[in-house]
């Protein structure tokens, strides 16, 4: 239907023109709110978050130009006005003022709602834990959604092995682009005298050694992406000519004439501060402003626990796929993982469930599998000693996984493990789950 779910507020004080919309724009699925006077409105309009506000220019105790105006720095929703004919000068005042459009009355029904869909944004797809369980995996993710058809240049930051290319490769995939190629450049890893033949190609004959043309990275992403990774390790007197790149959409091949056009998406990562290179001289500001167009900070694996037994289930249906006589990952091997710091990240979650599948002794990934270098208890003392951690670590294990199954919803997740919202809340508290 035309608004299903969407939620509309409706600000008009004619109580059959209010009547007669309300019922229209329910059946339509709309989720309608309606007020019959302004400052009740402007009191409560933002605390329902509106798709989209219909509302008529004349109302008591406040216009509805005024509570346009006031209400222009609560709400992004467009406004549909519902003019008299001897309100349209006003109404076109609204329009340069940045109101979505206005109908004079009467007005056909279909009319009005073909200018309400022309109106209203399309909605939104919804994360659905592609890249992560945790609440800032599905934050970013519906943020790349966002991010996927608008060809803004994006950073994406964070520690080492986070998954910033993961990200940008989810970006890439959900974008109308993504049958184009998805070209990966490390920048720290191409030697000083080679990156700008091997981003920007080069003529023959441009120099030494280059007997044939050479196609650049940024050349053969064609109209995907174009992905340069540690690109704070980028030399400073290369970053002047991405910056043109960015700028212009033209590629200089090292010798060339003329420059070829550029169509590719920029995404770049980094898990530098970049501000502080640009204070030490490392880095070029101007560029800093160009990439940063959209920041998305990937937060560590030890800020996001929820993930970590997913993660390890992935990887081991993955590295098992060809057959193994394991049954599986112990509820005591996620138990010390979700205890453990995790300095490399995904990455190094990743290779230990690589190295215990293929070392494991039981049928079962143990705890020792994934961290051998830890110490057994020494004596049956320790082991004692170590039951009210153990029962911690389970208790953190359930709760973890049941915000997981509730996308974070505390009240949600309270009643899947049969206990109060308060206990839960306290018992996240103690373990440093947050909120």
């Amino acid at each position: 239907m035309l608004l299903e779910r969407r939620r509309v507020a409706l600000v008009e004080d004619d109580p059959i023109m209010g009547e007669s919309l309300l019922q229209r724009l329910t059946l339509e699925g709309g989720t309608v709110k309606w007020w019959r006077d302004g400052t009740a409105a402007a009191r409560e309009v933002p605390k329902f978050k509106p798709d989209i506000v219909i509302c008529d220019i004349r109302l008591p105790q406040m216009t509805g130009e005024d509570l346009f105006r006031q209400m222009s720095d609560k709400t992004a929703a467009p406004f549909l006005f519902i003019t008299g004919y001897g309100d349209v000068d006003q109404a076109v005042r609204l329009m340069r003022a940045g109101a979505g459009d206005y109908l004079t009355k009467p007005f056909p029904m279909d009319e009005f709602l073909g200018r309400l869909d022309g109106l209203l944004r399309p909605i939104e797809s919804e994360a659905s834990g592609v890249l992560g369980l945790s609440p800032g995996m599905r934050a970013i993710e519906t943020l790349l959604l966002r991010l996927a058809d608008r060809p803004a240049p994006v950073l994406v930051t964070g520690e080492t092995g986070v998954g910033k290319e993961v990200c940008a490769r989810f970006l890439h995939a959900r974008s109308a682009n993504a049958e184009e190629p998805f070209v990966a450049v490390n920048c720290a890893a191409i030697p000083d005298d080679l990156i700008e033949s091997e981003i920007f190609g080069h003529e023959r004959g441009a120099f030494s050694g280059a007997v044939d043309k050479h196609l650049g990275y940024a050349e053969r992403a064609g109209g995907g992406t174009l992905f340069l990774d540690e690109i704070g390790e980028m030399p400073l007197k290369l970053q002047g000519k991405l910056l043109r790149l960015l700028e212009n959409r033209e590629i200089d091949r090292v010798g060339g004439a003329a420059p070829v056009p550029f169509r590719a998406r920029v995404v770049t990562a980094t898990n530098q501060a970049l501000p502080r290179a640009v204070a030490d001289g490392r880095f070029r500001e101007d560029l800093l402003y160009r990439i940063n167009v959209v920041s998305i900070e990937v937060p560590p694996l030890r800020d996001r626990p929820e993930d970590i037994p997913w993660l390890m289930q992935r990887f081991f249906d993955a590295l098992t796929q060809d057959g193994t006589s394991l049954r599986g990952i112990s509820s005591l091997a996620e138990e010390a993982a979700i205890v453990h710091a995790w300095p490399g990240n995904v990455r190094e979650l990743r290779n230990r469930v690589e190295r215990a599948v293929a070392l494991a002794d039981g049928d079962w990934i143990a705890p020792v599998d994934l961290f051998p270098e830890q110490p057994a208890p020494a004596d049956t003392t320790s082991v004692v000693a170590s039951l009210a951690t153990a029962r911690d670590a389970a208790e953190r294990r359930e709760i973890v996984r049941a915000l997981g199954a509730t996308s974070g919803q505390i009240g949600d997740a309270a009643r899947l493990l049969s206990v109060s919202r308060t206990t839960l809340w306290e018992k996240m508290r103690r373990f440093g789950l947050g909120s």
